[in-house]
């Protein structure tokens, strides 16, 4: 199993892919020169596609291989597209990724008000029980806390960090770190570059820190916040709230009421419900929605003063559905291609 990003049409280098299809190169193969080429690490596909803006697939490679050596990328004679993945999808991939090649070197406790730590290369802290507390530092590290009120923290390079059960708290710090939360309240938050968090239940808060971070909350009312270059924040659920902070970061509101809120150069929102809302402030900010969506813009001189502000109904207006917009020099909104 590998994973493959693509740009918004599922091509990659200009060749178009489908989901469920299966390719086949008949030339050489050679890593980041010839072949079709996925990743092993969920997380190492940010290299090549980052979560603002792109899309990504579980693939399964086949024929003659070969590697690229620095990451877990591949090239391959085949390629299968078996599924489309959202952000959230590779964060749970990736912890699954970095838990399985752990070595539970450190402690595992099992029962109520129990606390696991592994210290050292690819440990593995597994803490099951009510108000339990897993801590992993170092290189590829685990945390797991299973039980109500569990904290769950990973420490280090590629660390993932996994809290289920309510009110649990999840925390990967470090380069690609995932952090997952699973349960009502449960709060992930990944700090560093290519961070992914993703919390999974109402009222969920995920949090991704750093460049190209990856914020995905699915639940009513969840909250999900990029914040850094590119960044990429989704929130699912009725009343679920986006918002992207940083040069290019996107934000994804789905859902009834949902809110997804872009700042910064180049940010982009969409609404992808007919009562969800979009929003972007800053220079050549776009937003987009379905029809009924409500869309705002608003346009700023080099000094941060709103100089123009708009705000429409997808549907009305000459406004299209899932087209973005931004506003032109003169405050009024014009399709934008780029």
């Amino acid at each position: 199993m590998a994973y493959k990003g693509f740009d918004q049409q599922l091509r990659c280098r200009g060749y178009q892919y489908e989901v469920g299809k299966t390719y086949e190169h008949a030339g050489k193969v050679e890593a980041c020169a010839s072949g079709f080429h996925a990743c092993e690490h969920p997380l190492d596909v940010f290299d090549y596609y980052a979560p603002a803006g792109s899309r990504f697939a579980e693939v399964t490679l086949g024929g003659e291989m070969d590697r690229n050596g620095s990451d877990t990328k591949i090239a391959a004679a085949r390629i299968t597209i078996n599924v489309e993945l959202s952000i959230g999808d590779l964060v749970r991939r990736a912890w699954d990724y970095v838990w399985s090649r752990a070595t539970l070197e450190g402690e595992t406790a099992t029962g109520y008000h129990g606390a696991a730590s592994a210290t050292g290369y690819r440990g593995a802290a597994s803490a099951t029980g009510d108000r339990g507390a897993a801590s992993a530092t170092g290189y590829q590290g685990a945390a797991s806390a299973t039980g109500d009120r569990g904290a769950a923290s990973a420490t280090g390079d590629r660390g993932a960090a996994s809290a289920t059960g309510d009110r649990g708290a999840a925390s990967a710090t470090g380069y690609r770190g995932a952090a997952s939360a699973t349960g009502d309240r449960g709060a992930a938050s990944a700090t560093g570059y290519q961070g992914a968090a993703s919390a999974t239940g109402d009222r969920g808060a995920a949090s991704a820190t750093g460049d190209r971070g990856a914020a995905s909350a699915t639940g009513d009312r969840g909250a999900a916040s990029a914040t850094g270059y590119r960044g990429a924040a989704s929130a699912t659920g009725d009343r679920g709230a986006a918002s992207a902070t940083g040069y290019q970061g996107v934000a994804s509101a789905t859902g009834y009421r949902g809110v997804a809120s872009a700042t910064g150069y180049q940010g982009a929102a969409e609404a992808l419900h007919p009562t969800a809302t979009a929003h972007a402030s800053g220079p050549d900010g776009r937003v987009r929605g379905v029809a009924g969506a409500a869309l705002h813009l608003d346009r700023r001189d080099n000094d941060g003063a709103i100089t123009h502000a708009w705000a429409g109904i997808v549907g009305r207006d000459g406004i299209e559905s899932m087209v973005w917009y931004r506003l032109d020099d003169g405050g009024r909104p014009i399709a934008d291609q780029g």
